[in-house]
């Protein structure tokens, strides 16, 4: 049941180790995660945009939630999903896209206070706020719920300010948000200060040359997830494959389809 697969999400925050969420694509990649033994998953908006040929920030609600619903659907794990900003500015909008989140049968949700326009990325704090508070009523009236992540986006967005990005995490936590998300920190310490000025439970996305797991774990931090990068991961090994047989070679890449059909055996096979 839906309320189940809510709960047990929400307790996977609270084990004494992070929780470890990756973030499949697709049905395929959401069943293989699932078979290595992962408790959770998560969608990734870039690497769903990727499956239909698009860069992320283009798709639709609508696209979005059909794809949530497909992933709760291929697979008995709480999933939660990038919901981006909401797909909207204001909040009872924003409020709206999270209930319908909970409809199509999630574990979990984020919003961002990314605003989608490049002159002007991220909301005012106040209004973030808002659309947060707003989002959490929406998770409150619901029999059900969910797990609310709120998104502080400053440091994909070229601010890195760790005063205003700890500011705007503690009023969205103030504001009824369950975990407190600041994508693109990589420095141990800031973490952290993340950590250490929040009393919820904090994500981090795991980023080239960051800290490890065991660092993060060590810090405090809650949830450990990948955003894209598994959905790069696989693309940048599609692109490999194919040099090699422009190339005139196929023993590598069929060497390493191996394993794939292995892992697709694992987690498709009756």
């Amino acid at each position: 049941m839906v309320e189940d697969r809510v709960e047990r999400f929400r307790q996977l925050h609270h084990q004494g180790s992070p929780l470890l969420l990756p973030n499949p694509w697709d049905v395929g990649s959401a069943r293989v995660l699932a078979s290595l033994g992962f408790a959770a998953l998560a969608t990734t908006s870039s690497g769903f945009a990727a499956t239909l040929g698009r860069l992320d920030g283009s798709v639709s609600r609508d696209e979005v939630l059909e794809h949530a619903r497909i992933m709760v659907a291929a697979t008995e794990l709480p999933v939660s999903a990038d919901m981006e900003n909401g797909f909207a500015d204001e909040p009872e909008a924003v409020a709206r896209t999270v209930r319908l989140a909970m409809g199509v049968g999630l574990a979990g949700c984020s919003i961002e206070d990314f605003t989608g326009r490049s002159d002007d990325p991220i909301y005012r704090a106040e209004h973030a706020v808002e659309r947060i508070r707003a989002a959490a009523e929406a998770v409150r009236s619901d029999p059900t719920g969910l797990v609310l992540t709120a998104r502080a986006e400053n440091y994909l967005h070229a601010r890195p300010e760790l005063a205003d990005t700890i500011s705007r995490l503690q009023a969205f936590q103030e504001a009824g948000a369950d975990v407190l998300y600041a994508p693109g920190l990589r420095d141990l310490d800031d973490i952290r200060s993340v950590v250490t000025s929040l009393d919820r439970p904090v994500n981090v996305l795991a980023v080239p040359g960051g800290p490890s797991v065991a660092e993060l774990a060590e810090a405090g931090v809650h949830r450990i997830s990948v955003g894209g990068r598994f959905a790069f991961a696989a693309l940048g090994a599609l692109v490999e494959a194919g040099r090699e047989l422009l190339a005139g070679s196929h023993t590598g890449f069929t060497e390493r389809a191996a394993l794939g059909v292995e892992a697709a055996r694992n987690a498709f096979g009756s």
